[in-house]
């Protein structure tokens, strides 16, 4: 089997769609001899803000000298990123000789018991605790939840802490209607006594958090109350049990405050564990953490961004006050389950919006946007358009993950003309 034969049959198993439940992974892993059992792990789940936590938490360490797994989806560039050791995903090589191990199993599966075959995301989550359990051990992986929590495939260790940024309204097909009904479905990661750290300006999801902690006795740490900042010219000041001056960040916004300060919360809480985790490393990791495809400015005058929620675009919304003398182009694509209207509604507040479409199963339609706005029927027309030297425009390409993941190597090819 070669590299694009283990990545088609991966991708062949998106044929049987998402289906909740544990019983599955819990199979293929007990044939696997248990990696996740062997995992020191962080847990990070919520519905934006993940990828960027994750990212904070595995520089930190990384920089602080420890092995550093981390598992993130979807991937931009590269289907490897997914699974990544500090920061650099996992070799050709390394990711043959997994497929090669799983694949077997995976196999088995559905021959050997009467549960369904494995989904994609199983398959996934499977190579990747076998990866950092027994392939290729590491001091810590920080683990990224897929789509939900309760009955997502990562809820299968117990970690050392979980970490949530946000509870928004997104996947309502799956997780519930209103916030608190996935708020349940994130925290449901949550095991007896592990720490949960927490961001959020709801009360019927602080609730639901608080309930939960108290029926795992396990203690809560939540941004604004038991840790706080306090903004300064250049960045901030993180004030909780331990103290941490003049932090600045690279990714920019108010959420990646929010962000960094559980980060920080969780770092300081696993020094006695990791006693190579300094202050001085945290401040140092912070400052060159950047997390492709959020926020990124490509070119000075050229900004990616996934906002693929109303929540995550509000904050991109919030992000873009900076450039609000600049004379701004706004390019967005989404796919088919997003609330399309709200989210460019938002968006509209910053400038006149051009829709386009993209190649993807469940990308929208051009025809589906609402009439008032300006169809591009090829996005690479209008990145053709860009005045990459302009000091009066900016643009910004937003919407779809899956859409930044195509838009972003084609911009980069300018970078190299």
């Amino acid at each position: 089997m070669n590299y694009q034969e283990a990545l088609d049959w991966i991708h062949g198993k998106l044929k049987f769609g998402i289906k909740p439940g544990l019983e599955r992974m819990a199979w293929m892993l007990e044939e696997l001899g248990n990696p996740q059992e062997k995992l020191a792990a962080v847990h990070v789940v919520g519905t934006n803000g993940k990828g960027s936590v994750t990212s904070y938490l595995q520089h930190i360490f990384s920089l602080a000298g420890y092995e550093v797994g981390t598992f993130t989806s979807p991937y931009i560039v590269d289907f490897r990123e997914r699974i990544s050791l500090n920061g650099q995903m996992i070799s050709e090589k390394d990711f043959l000789e997994l497929v090669e191990r799983v694949r077997p199993v995976v196999e088995r599966l559905s021959v050997e018991t009467d549960l369904e075959p494995a989904t994609e995301f199983e398959v996934i989550t499977v190579l990747m605790f076998e990866y950092f359990g027994h392939m290729h051990p590491v001091d810590i992986a920080i683990i990224e939840a897929g789509m939900g929590g309760l009955y997502d495939s990562t809820n299968v260790f117990k970690a050392l802490a979980v970490l949530c940024p946000s509870i928004g309204l997104d996947h309502q097909n799956v997780l519930g209607e209103t916030y608190a009904e996935i708020a349940a479905q994130k925290v449901g990661v949550l095991k007896e006594k592990v720490p949960f750290i927490f961001a959020t300006n709801r009360a019927d999801v602080r609730q639901v958090f608080a309930d939960k902690a108290k029926s795992c006795q396990s203690p809560l740490y939540e941004f604004g109350k038991d840790f706080l900042v306090k903004e300064n010219e250049n960045g901030f000041d993180y004030l909780g049990h331990e103290t941490l001056e003049q932090v600045e960040l690279a990714m920019p916004g108010k959420h990646q405050i929010s962000n960094a300060s559980l980060a920080i919360t969780a770092a300081f809480m696993l020094r006695n564990r990791y006693p190579k985790v300094t202050k001085g490393i945290i401040k140092v990791a912070l400052a060159q953490t950047h997390w492709v495809g959020r926020t990124e400015l490509v070119f000075p005058n050229v900004m990616i961004d996934g906002a693929h929620n109303n929540e995550s675009v509000q904050a991109l919304v919030n992000v873009m006050q900076k450039y609000k003398d600049k004379h701004l182009h706004i390019l967005f694509a989404a796919i088919d389950t997003k609330p399309i209207d709200s989210m460019l509604d938002l968006l509209s507040q910053l400038a006149d919006v051009d829709v386009t479409t993209f190649v993807y199963h469940n990308a929208l339609p051009l025809d589906k946007y609402p009439s008032q706005y300006h169809k591009v029927a090829k996005w690479q027309d209008w990145i053709d358009q860009i005045d990459f030297g302009s000091q009066e425009d900016f643009y910004l390409i937003t919407g779809s993950l899956y859409f930044i993941s195509q838009v972003r190597p084609v911009l980069l090819s300018r970078q190299q003309n």
